[in-house]
């Protein structure tokens, strides 16, 4: 028999629902109710009625195999057996990340399809698989940031059985395994949390609604289930680390961060399971302070998605000035970035029409990762253009380069290897009919704002825009995609390979640039990275190349010639001594 628990701390009675049966809950301390003989085992269903209401899935459901609004089911998490005995997770300052969309990665969709891809992530050179969010979330399809039962795995995708196979599976092959969390906001589509408690304050807003309440009464329960969350899919699905959806958006006054919270609860578990863990946060706040050490008034996370980084080479690369990237554009917004960390460190941003940042003095390489493309920077765009759909294959290799050679950890986002051309929309399944308009229009009308036809935005209901979203593999083998593929390749190689790579100081760092003439030379110790992102050739005089040699080349036409760099029009050179 099951102890079984549920917080419900304003409810004057709560049923247990099992196989036709009702079962009354006794209430304990703190708004804890408990069945000390519960009828449940693996793969039995079950919900909750509270005060008569009901049934609902319990908040902390380890399996919603019918969806958001379909009963619970109880998992045994001990019967799956695990291959991965002493496995250990490469260190993230020699990591190459791949962040993957199950749903799209494959024509099926499932974490088991997942696995028949991994051979080629290996073959790439990846080292971490990074997996967008995974917790049930509303219909068949979607993104997977409404996620409203953050313990149990998407029914769709195979549920938590084959989510296990598919982590196992990658630590046999070598490859660490990311999960993406979002822990700032729940979906609205099978949202029950606040039919059982405080989950959610009125305080703050996010621009998904009421915050989650960290702060406010109750809220120590509120915080123990998402610290449970985290250690739950670290321990029993034997994940080697999670990345944090927002953490701006997390808001918390309390003396003791949640992040901070976070970070000791994982360094925790981390000693207990005898393997390393990380925590990597998204953020648009330009704080070190969230990869600084807790005793020195960090929050101790591991690494944080630089924004600047991409923002700066997608400006430098396609010339977009709308939105954000007023910021950027010039060559000097990535120098700064490439030796600062962030290009906007207590500057004065025109985009945010104030000062942002803060310096990241003596923070490694390690600690940010950086990308040309992701989820958002793609998705988030009218029509889901990547990469591929606004640069020559010439400059996108130009990218690959500077992503790869650059000292902070290098994330791809999937197909960019080879420069797919399938878009990555915007897509949801939800159950609503004004919920699906709701998200529909929300959607057209923001980009009518900047210029857009309305009904030219992609419906994100349709199925077919899920359907457009898929990876053609097919695309590996035809030109240009297979010279792309090996571009990606070859530089991984180098990266892994190459021991000045392992030298993630930025201090050392120079880079020299000309707008004028869009040509930039990065620097660091024992590496030089050329880039011409002109249309016509270029000759560049540069001394710290007169003694390394052309390790690779975009173009067959790059040269050295004694202290000149011979650099084709729109292409790299990476030497090293």
């Amino acid at each position: 028999m099951t102890v079984l628990r549920v917080w419900a701390p304003d409810a004057e009675q709560v049923v247990l629902e099992c196989g036709g049966t009702d079962t009354p809950m006794a209430c304990g301390d703190g708004g804890w109710w408990t069945l000390e003989a519960s009828p449940l085992a693996h793969g039995v269903d079950y919900g909750f009625r509270l005060d008569g209401d009901g049934p609902f899935p319990d908040p902390r459901s380890r399996w919603q195999p019918e969806g958001v609004h379909g009963p619970s089911r109880w998992v045994d998490h001990t019967r799956f057996e695990w291959s991965d005995a002493g496995w250990q997770a490469p260190p993230l300052s020699a990591a190459v990340i791949a962040e993957i969309h199950v749903g799209t990665l494959t024509p099926a969709g499932t974490f088991d399809a997942v696995i028949d891809r991994l051979d080629h992530l290996v073959a790439l050179g990846i080292t971490h698989v990074e997996l967008m969010p995974v917790q049930e979330f509303p219909g068949t399809r979607g993104w997977g940031y409404d996620g409203v039962d953050l313990f149990a795995p998407h029914h769709a995708y195979g549920g938590p059985d084959g989510l296990k196979r598919l982590v196992d599976a990658c630590h046999r092959r070598g490859l660490a395994v990311l999960l993406d969390v979002v822990y700032n906001h729940l979906g609205p589509d099978g949202n029950y949390l606040a039919r059982f408690g405080p989950y959610f304050t009125d305080a703050y807003h996010t621009p998904w609604g009421d915050a989650v309440n960290l702060d406010r009464a109750h809220s120590d329960e509120v915080r123990r289930f998402f610290l449970d969350n985290a250690r739950m899919w670290l321990r029993d699905y034997h994940f080697d680390g999670l990345r944090i959806d927002a953490i701006h958006a997390i808001v918390d006054t309390s003396a003791t961060h949640f992040l901070e919270a976070l970070s000791a609860e994982v360094r925790r578990l981390e000693a207990e399971l005898g393997r390393h863990l990380v925590l990597i946060a998204e953020s648009d706040l330009n704080d070190p302070r969230t990869v600084r050490p807790v005793a020195i008034g960090g929050h101790g996370l591991d690494a944080q998605w630089n924004e600047d980084f991409h923002h700066a080479l997608h400006a430098a690369l396609t010339g977009e000035s709308g939105g954000y990237y007023a910021d950027f554009g010039r060559l000097a917004d990535l120098a700064r970035v490439l030796t600062r960390g962030f290009a906007y460190d207590g500057a004065y941003s025109r985009y945010r029409r104030r000062n942002h940042g803060r310096a990241a003095t003596g923070v490694p390489g390690r600690r940010f990762v950086g990308c040309l493309q992701n989820h958002d920077q793609v998705g988030n765009r009218a029509a889901g253009e990547r990469s591929s759909h606004l640069l020559s294959p010439e400059l996108l290799k130009v990218g690959a380069a500077l992503v790869l050679t650059s000292p902070f950890v290098p994330m791809l986002f999937q197909g960019e290897e080879w420069g797919a051309t399938t878009p990555f929309l915007y897509f949801t399944d939800h159950s609503d009919p004004e919920l699906g308009a709701a998200v529909r229009d929300g959607r057209r009308k923001e980009f009518a704002a900047f210029g857009w036809d309305p009904e030219g935005i992609p419906d994100p209901q349709a199925r077919e825009t899920f359907e457009r979203s898929r990876l053609d593999w097919d695309e590996r083998s035809r030109a240009p995609h297979a010279e792309l593929l090996e571009w990606h390749r070859r530089l991984i190689a180098l990266r892994r390979g190459h021991p000045a790579f392992a030298d993630d100081r930025l201090e050392p760092i120079r880079v020299h640039f000309d707008d004028g003439r869009r040509w930039l030379v990065m620097l660091r110790p024992g590496i030089v990275v050329a880039c011409n992102l002109a249309g016509d050739a270029q000759r560049l005089d540069c001394p710290e190349a007169a003694g390394c040699g052309v390790l690779l080349g975009s173009n067959p036409g790059v040269a050295r010639e004694g202290s000149t760099l011979v650099l084709p029009g729109e292409s790299v050179a990476v030497l090293c001594d």
